[in-house]
């Protein structure tokens, strides 16, 4: 049975039209209540959506509301937490209970030190100063720089509230607490990645504004596909030196050795040398393909195989495709990928048959800032850096999640539609055609290709990650009791 402390908030909001109506008598600021003595003996997080929504609590963030409980509140005049001048509705305020909610400009990890984690009340002849830890907002991870890094590479994470990192926990455990840096606006802090972490799962970050963690795709090699070395197999026929197929044959010289000198091994020039030479045309579909094996080994491209990393109930928006691009020169204005998770399209790109509502294929251009107004922002890296596809935007999956009447498509669908293609290749190809899309403004714009002589992409490291994001909480929620 739910206690009668949960509703006190309505109830105190159906009191305020009482008291608010009784400030005229100024009983608020009578002397004799200036000078009564104030305590706290405990603070509460009032969350109407908990099912605990009158919670006694160590710490609070920023934008919270909060019960002070104690004695002597009435007649409060200023509240300061952090030092910050909080506003206050004098109509909470008993001479036990007052409410208040934190600011969210409340300064944090720049706050006054001699007045951080402090709430201080004020009447005109005493105050009360209350040490209590004041946290911004949850911590977040929303990207990793580079998922599947080299040891000795620096690797970025950005989000928000990640402010004072002090520790990093790899999967497997190995933390690394030297040689963090951290950006004073809580939106970064990198590190080096240190030998010997073998295997996958979440990066965990700790800051004084708690514990977060990304998606359990941190070193990740489970679900590879095509590392063009030693895990995945790659596909090719019909080659010929003029060709769209990309070889497997490194002598043929479009698997090139790591560019960056990182020591990765082979990788992909997904545009080679010998078709940049003369240009790639405008207008030109398929410049270049690049597969996985395919029909020729069916238990590999099965991707059942992957059940104890991605079990097939698992929805596809917990999903995603990963691979790691290193592009040293700017990119942008023309050429973009088609992404496909079966051989049976013709990378044609936006807006051909190809990119039917349900088929089995994602186009993008990483210069292209579809999101931000259509913004073309040349696009480089100046180390390997990862790129996140969610299987959630592959055209049949997004069509049938934006359909509010159909199920939320899983991995066992992918699985699926894929073997029951006849040829069932993974694919990234590079087109070079022209394309329409509808900027922020609801206006069709068209992007008119050019000759693409450059600059050199390269790729590796195709694989399927877990990509649950983390949902931050300071406390467990209690089954409702009956």
């Amino acid at each position: 049975m739910k206690n009668f402390k949960y509703f006190m908030l309505p109830a105190l909001a159906l009191c305020s039209i009482g008291l608010a109506s009784c400030n005229d008598d100024d009983a608020y600021f009578d002397e004799d209540n200036q000078g009564v003595p104030m305590s706290i003996s405990q603070v509460y997080l009032e969350d109407y959506k908990s099912s605990v929504p009158d919670r006694p609590v160590e710490f609070a963030r920023l934008g919270q509301m909060l019960r002070l409980e104690g004695n002597g509140f009435f007649g409060v005049k200023k509240v300061y937490i952090n030092g910050y001048d909080t506003y206050f509705n004098r109509a909470y305020v008993s001479d036990k209970s007052m409410i208040v909610s934190i600011n969210k400009d409340t300064p944090v990890s720049d706050c006054d030190p001699e007045v951080r984690n402090t709430i201080r009340l004020v009447k005109d002849k005493t105050e009360l100063t209350y040490e209590f830890l004041i946290r911004n907002g949850y911590s977040i991870i929303k990207n990793i720089s580079n998922t599947l890094p080299q040891p000795g590479e620096t690797v970025t994470v950005t989000g928000s509230y990640l402010h004072e990192t002090a520790k990093v926990t790899l999967p497997g455990g190995i933390e690394v607490t030297e040689g963090i840096v951290n950006d004073e606006d809580g939106e970064w802090f990198t590190f080096v990645m240190p030998s010997g972490v073998t295997e996958g799962g979440a990066l965990i970050s700790e800051s004084p504004n708690g514990v977060t963690q990304s998606p359990a795709y941190f070193n990740e090699r489970r679900g590879m596909l095509l590392d063009f070395d030693t895990d995945g197999k790659q596909g090719a026929w019909s080659w010929k030196e003029t060709g769209s197929m990309i070889s497997n044959d490194p002598a043929n010289g479009d698997l090139v050795n790591d560019p960056a000198g990182t020591g990765r091994g082979y990788c992909v020039q997904i545009v080679p040398d010998r078709l940049l030479a003369e240009g790639v045309a405008s207008g030109k579909p398929r410049v270049t393909e690049c597969h996985t094996v395919g029909d020729g080994d069916k238990d590999w491209e099965n991707w059942a195989r992957m059940s104890a990393l991605i079990p097939a109930e698992t929805p596809v928006t917990e999903i995603a495709v990963q691979f790691d691009i290193y592009c040293p020169e700017p990119w942008s204005g023309t050429g973009f990928f088609q992404l496909q998770l079966i051989n049976n399209y013709n990378f044609a790109g936006f807006g051909s048959d190809d990119d039917g509502k349900n088929n089995l294929i994602y186009c993008f251009a990483p210069w292209l800032e579809t999101g931000k107004g259509g913004a073309i922002v040349p696009f480089s890296t100046s180390e390997w850096t990862t790129m996140t596809v969610p299987l959630s935007a592959i055209n049949k999956y997004a069509t049938l999640i934006a359909d509010a009447e159909s199920a939320t498509p899983t991995f066992q669908m992918v699985i699926d539609d894929r073997m029951a293609a006849t040829y069932p290749n993974f694919a990234i190809g590079f087109v070079n055609t022209d394309f329409d899309y509808v900027n922020a403004a609801g206006e069709t714009v068209t992007l008119k290709s050019t000759t693409f002589t450059g600059p050199k992409i390269y790729l590796d490291n195709w694989r399927i990650v877990p990509y649950k994001a983390f949902e931050p909480s300071d406390y467990e929620e209690p089954e409702d009791e009956e």
